[in-house]
């Protein structure tokens, strides 16, 4: 648990959005820098600068560069100087009436034949993102996905991590889901293909492994490392880490159920791999061995415990690993790891300055047996300058996902440093449906949402309501997407424990969100089918935990914020529900955010969102 800071101020949304934010490049090729950027908003212009550093790692102060490309390894570049790799959109699809009546230069229209019409917040428009091979000066230009209608990088989230050269430079790698339109919205079969540059030839590297296949990486001896996951449909299944020295693939991870991967980075000697993985409520870093031809079993070892979260890794000299770092009170900030004793010294200091200002929160680590006799880890996060003999109001925090951890983040938006320092307790439990804890945990809510998580959540706020310090007069719940879908649910069940909800962009209403969100696949895991599958007990079963079927049961105040192009939560969900609200004469406010998708991205509208959301809960909680 941290120490209380003596100084008087606290986190605000003003300051809160001042904050810069670390993105990690990497160690320079020279082993003498690590390469980072730092991206502060200017609230005033509604966007955000970036600047890059790199900063010597025997010390000294951060130098401002332009040239970070050159400055880290680049394996967009092949190793002979003679290639790079890029990524555009190409037109492949006609969508719009222009494509077919051109003459009808006023017509808006759009024309879809199949999924995925829309994803994310983004319409289809007919462009596809592919590859592309060129000299350096950018001549010679050729589609290596040969204009078919496919991604990569992949969509919405990939980026130029899906694509790279192997070591000697004569073939390319990326990933890509090989289906269109309505094949691709019910799947998540990504694999790896391998592009041969001397001949044209391309061969899918991952043929028969049926989910996810991504992050491919490799070491200098050109054995290929990558994530992936087992089952086709289901995007969070568990996580393993798979090497392939081109003949036989092993998977190093397969034999630790409660392992799962969320990025990893190859060591310097190409012997071990280090990984990132969610362990009790945190992210930590671990390291594998790769046996090779040896058929010797992988062994893993955790390097790093505490509470914080190990989210990144940047790269590596001699026996220090470079990580970056949050907790509940801090924004990422590169620490040096010594990988043999595990003890970590923090590098960058981009924020020190305000937190040094600041009075911080503090925290407690609770094991809450639930309904069915499992042990459940629930953080407790405190207020600055916390007085034990004092009541507070409370707030249970419902974490979105499903399948996410919740561990020691730093979100600008769900900030509990924020929260606890507008005088809130906050109850957060690590409930069914979360990697760290096992396998089955994390896959409990899986067609089940209305069942034992929701009892999990009761049981975190009774617990925490015994505590002398939680005023149960004054209990709240909080959450978005999915942890929106559990304040939608808790509000018709929770027997009066709360005294007003928070939603943002939760699911209201499951018949309406299988027929409009965008990845099917997720709700066909989710529900375990479609809903007219009447002969489908489970499906039944799960599209009964619909909470528009308790509506009946709602009496509490709530406030709704919905994002205007979120296709993943549309935005029927959350007029839904407030209308209900409304209808029943409960008192309710929406908050529409026509401009943002599943988040909240441009720093006016997040600031709007904070003070709406603190300005809620003076009104129905204090």
């Amino acid at each position: 648990m941290p120490l209380f800071c003596l100084a008087q101020n606290v986190m605000t949304p003003e300051l809160l959005w001042k904050l810069g934010r670390l993105n990690a490049i990497g160690v320079s090729k020279d082993k003498k820098y690590v390469v980072y950027a730092v991206s502060t908003p200017d609230v005033a212009q509604n966007k955000s600068f970036t600047k890059t550093y790199r900063l010597p790692i025997d010390g000294g102060m951060p130098e401002t560069i332009s040239n970070a490309d050159t400055l880290v390894f680049n394996n967009h570049i092949s190793a002979d100087g003679k290639w790079k790799l890029s990524d555009s959109d190409v037109k492949i699809m006609n969508v719009y009436s222009s494509d077919f009546y051109p003459d009808l230069t006023k017509s808006n229209v759009q024309v879809y034949n199949s999924l995925l019409y829309r994803h994310w917040d983004t319409w289809e428009d007919g462009k596809f993102s592919h590859i592309f091979l060129s000299a350096p000066d950018g001549s010679n230009k050729k589609d290596l996905m040969q204009s078919q209608p496919y991604d990569c990088p992949q969509k919405p989230f990939g980026g130029d991590e899906d694509y790279l050269f192997n070591p000697d430079g004569k073939h390319v790698v990326y990933v890509t889901k090989q289906k269109q339109g309505t094949d691709y919205a019910v799947s998540t079969n990504t694999d790896l293909f391998e592009y041969t540059i001397e001949t044209g030839e391309t061969k899918n590297l991952t043929e028969g492994m049926m989910g996810y296949d991504v992050n491919p990486s490799y070491n200098k001896k050109e054995e290929l490392a990558w994530l992936t996951m087992k089952r086709d449909g289901y995007e969070a299944d568990k996580q393993d880490l798979v090497v392939s020295d081109g003949i036989t693939k092993m998977n190093l991870t397969a034999g630790r159920d409660d392992i799962n991967v969320e990025s990893f980075k190859w060591s310097d000697d190409d012997k071990n791999i280090y990984f990132i993985a969610p362990v009790d409520g945190t992210l930590q870093l671990f390291e594998v061995n790769y046996p090779g031809k040896t058929k010797m079993a992988a062994v893993i070892h955790q390097i790093t415990k505490g509470e914080f979260d190990v989210s990144g890794i940047v790269g590596e000299t001699n026996n220090t690993l470079f990580v970056t770092r949050t907790d509940f009170n801090h924004a990422a900030e590169i620490y040096a790891l010594d990988v043999k004793s595990g003890n970590m010294k923090q590098f960058t200091h981009i924020n020190d300055s305000t937190y040094n200002t600041l009075a911080l929160c503090s925290w407690q680590k609770r094991y809450v047996t639930t309904t069915d006799n499992k042990k459940m880890l629930v953080w407790v996060v405190l207020p600055p300058n916390f007085d034990a003999t004092k009541k507070y109001p409370t707030l249970l925090y419902c974490q979105g996902g499903p399948q996410s951890a919740l561990t020691q983040f730093y979100s600008f938006r769900w900030n509990f440093q924020l929260i606890a320092s507008n005088g809130y307790v906050i109850v957060a439990p690590c409930r069914r449906g979360m990697p760290g804890f096992g396998t089955k945990w994390n896959e409990d809510v899986s067609k089940d949402w209305g069942g034992q998580v929701l009892k999990d959540y009761l049981s975190a706020i009774d617990d925490a309501s015994t505590l002398a310090f939680v005023d149960t007069s004054r209990r709240g719940c909080v959450g978005a997407s999915f942890g929106g879908f559990s304040v939608f649910a808790l509000e018709g069940m929770h027997n009066h424990r709360f005294k007003t909800f928070i939603a943002h962009d939760g699911v209201f209403d499951f018949r309406s969100m299988y027929g409009t969100t965008d990845e099917i696949w997720f709700e066909n895991w989710e529900k375990g089918g479609a809903y007219w599958q009447l002969d489908n007990a489970v499906v039944q079963r799960s599209f009964s935990q619909s909470p528009s079927n308790f509506v009946q049961n709602w009496d509490t105040p709530i406030m709704i914020f919905q994002g205007g192009r979120d296709y993943r939560v549309p935005i029927e969900q959350g007029q839904q529900a407030f209308q209900a609200a409304q209808l029943k004469g409960i008192k309710s406010r929406f908050v529409f955010l026509p401009d943002e998708n599943h988040w909240v991205l441009k720093a006016q509208d997040a600031i709007v969102w904070q003070h709406e959301f603190f300005k809620w809960l003076d009104e129905t909680l204090k």
